[in-house]
């Protein structure tokens, strides 16, 4: 209808493709046949990860470990598909993105719910997986997570993966946020295994959401299963995208400048909302997210989210949609925006809850 809404609510970068990217991309258009690429991604990609991984974490990572998928999505059918049977049982820390469970569910395997609190934050523990009935054949993480920005990190993380190690159960680590930190760095579960499936996206550090790609490192036992997989349900990841994938490696500059942005949004929010009775958030280590526990206010998220679109024109996230149980308490920020808009929204929510 026309009117004015500040979006803090879609969790995906508001700026495009690096200027680079785009240009390199426009040359291959130009120059290159774009024909069926290997199912695993091309050799040059592949490599150019590899150094990615030798260069921020310093982890050497062979590049026939390294998948090119068509975006994280791609990459968490193909390894569910591949790593578990029907059946099988997958923790997953709840609050958390909701295609964890929708996936795992639509293949025949069990979501099992760790109800994990600000206690933990927000994140899955030894001791909750321990009280979980039944057993467990794999281990589902987010670090940074999504709604939460919390990260699992130094101790906690090699306790987690200590255990799973320890039980047979199979570790998946969901990366896609790496590179948007704030006081320290994200940690990769490779440092610690071999064993464990690490996935990862160009859709959020690089600013490449429709371009739909991502990439998976896997243990050995996975690569030849889910090569057959990949030829047959993708044939290959979009050669265009794979090309112009290479390119984003040389653009540390811009989209650092991105996440600059980014922490000065959340010093904002950070700023602005306790002050107008948010004083319950998550910590917010990475990811460009608030979680915020709003029960003092309301036990509708849904209902508090339409009544803060249509009386303020800020559009932000119901909790219900990463936790069925307790998410009615609460809602999320997504300050990947404009510092401009970001800034306005928290005028306009302080003087609405006055």
């Amino acid at each position: 209808s026309g009117a004015d809404v500040l979006h803090l609510e879609v969790g995906e970068p508001s700026t495009g493709a690096p200027r680079s990217v785009i240009e390199h991309t426009k040359q291959i258009l130009d120059t290159t046949h774009l024909g069926y690429t290997e199912a695993l991604g091309m050799p040059p990609l592949r490599q150019a990860i590899a150094a990615h991984y030798g260069t921020v974490y310093g982890v050497e990572v062979d590049p026939n470990r390294i998948i090119i998928t068509m975006g994280s999505s791609g990459a968490f059918l193909l390894a569910f598909t591949a790593a578990f049977d029907a059946g099988d049982r997958v923790a997953i820390a709840t609050p958390g993105y909701p295609a964890y469970h929708n996936i795992l569910a639509a293949l025949g395997i069990e979501p099992v719910v760790v109800e994990s609190g600000p206690e933990h934050r927000f994140q899955p523990t030894p001791e909750l997986l321990e009280k979980i009935p039944g057993r467990i054949d794999g281990l589902l993480i987010a670090s940074p997570a999504n709604p939460t920005g919390t990260m699992i990190v130094g101790r906690a993380l090699e306790d987690l993966v200590s255990y799973c190690a320890e039980r047979g159960i199979r570790f998946v680590s969901d990366e896609i946020y790496h590179g948007i930190t704030y006081d320290h760095p994200a940690e990769t579960v490779l440092k610690l295994s071999d064993d464990a499936v690490v996935i990862n996206s160009f859709s959020k550090y690089f600013c490449m959401t429709g371009w739909r790609l991502g990439w998976m490192v896997l243990p050995n036992d996975l690569i030849r299963p889910i090569e057959c997989l990949a030829q047959n349900m993708f044939v290959s990841p979009s050669a265009l995208s794979q090309h112009a994938a290479i390119e984003a490696f040389n653009c540390r500059d811009e989209l650092e400048t991105n996440v600059a942005r980014y922490a000065e949004n959340r010093r904002i929010l950070l700023d602005a909302l306790p002050a107008a009775g948010f004083d319950r958030i998550a910590p917010a280590d990475g990811a460009f997210y608030l979680y915020a526990d709003v029960r003092q206010l309301t036990n509708d998220s849904i209902d508090f989210c339409r009544r803060l679109l249509h009386e303020t024109g800020v559009a932000i996230t119901p909790g219900i949609d990463f936790d069925r149980e307790r998410g009615n308490r609460y809602v999320r920020f997504c300050f990947a925006g404009s510092t401009q808009d970001v800034s306005a929204a928290s005028s306009r929510i302080a003087n609405w809850l006055k």
